[in-house]
């Protein structure tokens, strides 16, 4: 089953999953021109290696809980949380329980 966008003026639900957590997927909810908005679903010990984006970044950890890496040093991340990462800082995330996060990418224009 495809997941849709979201367009202008929809609402979407980005509550705890609870129970569906454990079959649910990523997916992307939306993406602009400048601004690019995901759901990651993590299950424990699957992780993002060590990356850089060229946007500026939010993690908002919806349910569950991350062990964070960046330049500030190592971070744990648990529901209600946010870390923001600058514009290319290589960061790495590994759930540590089945998770849920929102995913804020400010997207730059290629030159």
């Amino acid at each position: 089953m495809a997941i849709n966008h979201a367009n202008a003026g929809d609402v979407v639900d980005v509550r705890p999953l609870g129970a569906a957590l454990a079959t649910a997927r990523s997916h992307a909810i939306f993406k602009a021109d400048h601004l690019e908005v995901i759901r990651l679903v993590l299950q424990p010990g699957e992780q993002m290696p060590s990356h850089a984006v060229a946007g500026e970044i939010t993690l908002q950890c919806i349910e569950g809980r991350i062990a964070f890496t960046c330049d500030a040093g190592a971070r744990e991340l648990a529901a209600g949380q946010l870390v923001r990462v600058a514009a290319d800082e290589v960061h790495a995330l590994r759930a540590i329980e089945s998770s849920s996060l929102l995913l804020t990418i400010a997207l730059t224009r290629s030159a």
